[in-house]
């Protein structure tokens, strides 16, 4: 009676163990081939995603928000009545044009403003600061020398012509993509075409 149960015991020890063989080699089958235990993955599917950042398209670390520079720090309201925050051009060059309505000066450096902004509205955006005079004046300005397409600041109260030290007119203050003042000053309207066109090829 004892022989019997001893050899059922030992029979059922080695099914065990066959069983657990054939364990061991099917996975060690299924690493062989890259396939996961869970079965293979659909074809054109994405990986499932880690929570990780994901790269940019060239393989370079995810894009990060351009930091806000002390000088693009300021808001406004256009000649138009929208409210105007300069921090939306934060990692990009820009010009701010600094008139006055009245100003032979700036209405001869309009037409260039009105002909160049245009085309570099993407990269080299030019802002108009308009001070010294009416709001009346101001918009008529912007009709005359058709430059309604380019975002005009009113600055009746002089807040930003103060914040740049800007004492008298025409003045181009331009900034580059860092935040740095860059030029301040006069320019006329071959020299201002020239230093937009070099900041949207740098």
């Amino acid at each position: 009676m004892r022989i019997g149960m001893a050899w059922t015991g030992a029979g059922r020890l080695l099914r065990a163990a066959t069983a657990g063989a054939l364990v061991v080699a099917l996975f060690g089958v299924a690493a062989c081939t890259g396939t996961a235990p869970g079965g293979p993955v659909a074809a054109g599917s994405a990986p499932a995603s880690t929570g990780a950042p994901t790269a940019t398209a060239t393989g370079g670390p995810p894009a990060a928000a351009a930091q806000v520079p002390d000088v693009l720090r300021f808001t406004g309201t256009t000649l138009g009545g929208a409210a105007f925050d300069a921090a939306q051009f934060a990692g990009k060059p820009v010009v701010l044009w600094f008139w006055a309505p009245w100003c032979a000066t700036c209405a001869s450096q309009a037409w260039t403003v009105a002909e160049i902004a245009p085309k570099y509205r993407d990269t080299v955006p030019i802002v108009g600061v308009a001070g010294l005079g009416e709001r009346k004046a101001m918009k008529e300005f912007v009709t005359e020398f058709e430059l309604g397409g380019t975002p005009q600041i009113e600055d009746s109260k002089g807040t930003l012509w103060k914040r740049f030290k800007v004492t008298e007119q025409s003045i181009f203050v331009i900034i580059d993509r860092s935040g740095t003042v860059v030029h301040e000053g006069f320019l006329d309207g071959e020299a201002l075409t020239a230093k937009v066109a070099a900041l949207a090829g740098a």
